[in-house]
């Protein structure tokens, strides 16, 4: 019998996931919505059903129903300017339903800013306007190379708020041996997950970031499950086989590009065609490595330091060594910069991580204006032009190698 692909299992374990979400709130469990990148280990514990408005919206995004939603939210006195995954979700809030499907009503929202500030009056207007508690982690910004201690133990302190608050809601004691499961599951998927990730520097590539961006909603949702260590392990394995092989993801793979930034979830087709027909390959990317999260399930100092660290929680310097490491370890040609609408902390020194990456490395970087979820901010003309500059940008470098 013929194994199969993990294209396939993604989307069958991601329908499983929402109709798993819905039954189970039929059946009276208890239901969380939750930032993307928050402590959902702390939930799974808990036996709480975790859904993911970000995640969500993305997929609205992509069945091209975001606008609909967004014009629900802008009419509402919302502003064009805030986040587009927040009016997407506001927007469904009243709406109820759309193209992506139905999540089940939550009996509490659950907030992590350590992707931005944001959630932090998205998830107290969800609150508000659904009735519900809201659980939040306030996480400090990291501003040396490493979280200080005291940051680690504010954020420990934080975690233990949140389980009184959640033994309060649900009226069930937490169970920390369950816990510590919890922990080890998700640490291993994440830990695989990176591995995947990291097979993205064989030349040529097995991986294409592009389907990463898909793959990454399980990393996302799944994290703390023996399906996300399974789902992964495939993946990975899969990836190994193709390196192993000497496949390339793309079919023929000329050029090799890093991007920084969420994708254009309604255009990632046009996208992925357009450097296809440079015969470039997204070999790896700033955003899906967000989630690997891996630490010492027996000190939650490592799991804080985890939530604390992730790309957009850091330092401008801090940025530029990983950015700089990245386009070393994947033999990067060219980087592409999503300046994205939307996303403030993930583009606010775009213009200046640009400049200082070429200086350090001498690759050439372009920057493309978008959003992740409102169309209206994105030009496929522009797209195509700034990503022509970049291949006639790398094909001079070479030249002037030579």
């Amino acid at each position: 019998m013929t194994q199969k692909k993990a294209k396939d299992v993604v989307k069958e374990l991601q329908a499983e996931y929402y109709a798993g979400a819905l039954k189970a709130k039929e059946e009276g469990k208890t239901v969380a919505w939750v930032t993307s990148i928050a402590p959902r280990e702390i939930l799974e514990a808990m036996d709480i059903v975790t859904m993911y408005p970000e995640n969500h919206a993305a997929a609205v995004g992509a069945k091209k129903d975001s606008m609909n939603m967004i014009a629900i939210s802008e009419a509402m006195g919302y502003s064009s300017d805030i986040c587009s995954y927040a009016r997407v979700n506001m927007g469904y809030v009243e709406a109820g339903d759309c193209a992506a499907g139905k999540m089940p009503t939550p009996d509490l929202v659950f907030c992590c800013n350590n992707i931005c500030n944001t959630v932090t009056k998205w998830y107290e207007i969800l609150a508000r306007r659904l009735n519900v508690p809201l659980v939040m982690i306030d996480t400090p910004f990291s501003h040396g190379d490493e979280v200080d201690d005291h940051a680690a133990e504010y954020m420990v302190g934080q975690f233990k708020e949140a389980i009184r608050q959640l033994e309060q809601i649900t009226g069930r004691k937490f169970d920390y041996d369950r816990f510590r499961e919890v922990l080890a599951l998700s640490s291993k998927a994440a830990t695989i997950w990176h591995e995947s990730l990291e097979l993205g520097r064989a030349i040529p590539s097995p991986l294409n970031g592009l389907d990463f961006f898909n793959y990454m909603a399980l990393a996302v949702c799944m994290r703390g499950n023996q399906k996300a260590v399974d789902f992964f392990t495939l993946l990975r394995d899969e990836l190994a086989e193709k390196k192993a092989r000497g496949e390339s993801a793309i079919g023929g793979e000329k050029y090799r590009i890093l991007w920084d930034g969420i994708p254009f979830w309604y255009d990632l087709k046009f996208m992925s065609d357009c450097l296809r027909s440079y015969q470039a390959c997204m070999v790896a990317s700033t955003y899906p490595d967000n989630w690997s999260l891996i630490y010492d399930i027996d000190d939650l100092k490592t799991v804080a330091r985890a939530y604390a660290s992730i790309y957009v929680n850091t330092n401008f310097n801090s940025r530029i060594k990983k950015m700089v490491k990245m386009v070393t370890d994947f033999s990067v040609d060219g980087v592409i910069m999503h300046v994205n609408r939307s996303c403030k902390p993930q583009d606010f020194a775009q213009y200046a991580m640009a400049r200082e990456t070429t200086r350090l490395t001498g690759v050439p970087v372009v920057l493309v204006d978008g959003d992740q979820t409102d169309p209206r901010a994105f030009s496929q003309a522009q797209f195509e032009t700034r990503v022509q500059a970049l291949f006639e940008m790398i094909e001079q470098r070479k030249r002037n190698a030579r």
